[in-house]
């Protein structure tokens, strides 16, 4: 990876670890390139990986029986996806895909769930990343069931720019429909009003933000709540360093750089411009879903 790139490549959760835990679990990342729409978990699947995202962003998704499906939490690179593994599970009632193509670590999930029964440092690490995660999964129930439409699509665009790189994201209406618990044209029409107020461009299956600070007068009140719980939180142990390469953290001033699995290369991430026009219906979040 070159040194211009390694900047975007970091997890905040690894970025935390302290030296013991960091020089057991390093050599066992593989830093992997997630395509848009890719599959990691399915409803039922036998956790046998966690994924700690850097650039992408992961849905963590329930699936109706009649097919419709919700978004009940993201995680970006503050977080790690996989988390009923330490509620004693191993398994996961959701389906994790990826949202926003970019780079995550894979970690066999029999290495961390062996650092984190040492009881260190990872351990209380993880059970505060759990708190922030049913944090943001309890507060997107109340504002889908309280707050307008406009609202929620500047709550959803603000968080994801949160974990994102860049201004501009690649989401179809499709997407924010099941995402947001709303019919297609709810989507179509609170976005065209956030285009008229010049905050966000539209083109197909693209949205690109023009005015944060225009997004953050019109959100409501969830947006804050998370962020600020989440702040909190993750507050102790995630100071790190503007330039730490998160392949591998540096030691006494040495960067100690290593390469993982050679059976998926680094390729470059093309995002998917497309748009789907199918309608979604509107279904209901479930507040009390294993993650």
């Amino acid at each position: 990876m070159s040194a211009n790139q390694s900047p975007l490549l970091r997890n905040q959760l690894l970025a935390a670890l302290h030296a013991a835990e960091s020089d057991r679990l390093s050599p066992h990342l593989e830093l992997l390139t997630m395509g848009q729409g890719d599959v990691l978990y399915e409803s039922g699947g036998k956790l046998r990986y966690l994924f700690f995202p850097t650039t992408a962003i992961f849905s963590i998704q329930h699936e109706l029986k009649d097919g419709g499906v919700s978004e009940i939490a993201s995680v970006g690179n503050e977080g790690v996806l996989g988390l009923s593994l330490f509620m004693g599970g191993h398994t996961t009632q959701n389906r994790a895909i990826v949202h926003s193509a970019g780079y995550a670590y894979r970690l066999r999930a029999s290495l961390l769930l062996e650092e984190f029964h040492r009881k260190g440092p990872l351990f209380d690490l993880l059970l505060r990343y759990t708190e922030s995660l049913m944090i943001q999964m309890s507060q997107a129930a109340v504002c889908n069931s309280h707050h307008s439409t406009v609202q929620r699509l500047c709550r959803w665009l603000l968080q994801t720019l949160d974990h994102s790189h860049t201004s501009e994201l690649i989401v179809t209406q499709e997407a924010l429909g099941s995402i947001l618990g709303v019919r297609r044209e709810g989507i179509t029409e609170a976005a065209g009003r956030l285009q008229t107020s010049g905050l966000i461009s539209c083109r197909r299956g693209h949205i690109r933000v023009l005015d944060r600070m225009g997004l953050e007068k019109q959100v409501c009140e969830c947006y804050e709540v998370v962020k600020r719980e989440t702040k909190r939180l993750m507050a102790k142990n995630t100071t790190f360093d503007d330039a730490f390469d998160p392949m591998w953290p540096k030691r006494n001033g040495k960067q100690n750089r290593r390469k993982g699995s050679a059976d998926r290369r680094i390729r470059d991430v093309e995002h998917e411009d497309s748009v789907v026009a199918d309608e979604t219906q509107s279904v209901d979040l479930l507040a009390a879903v294993t993650v």
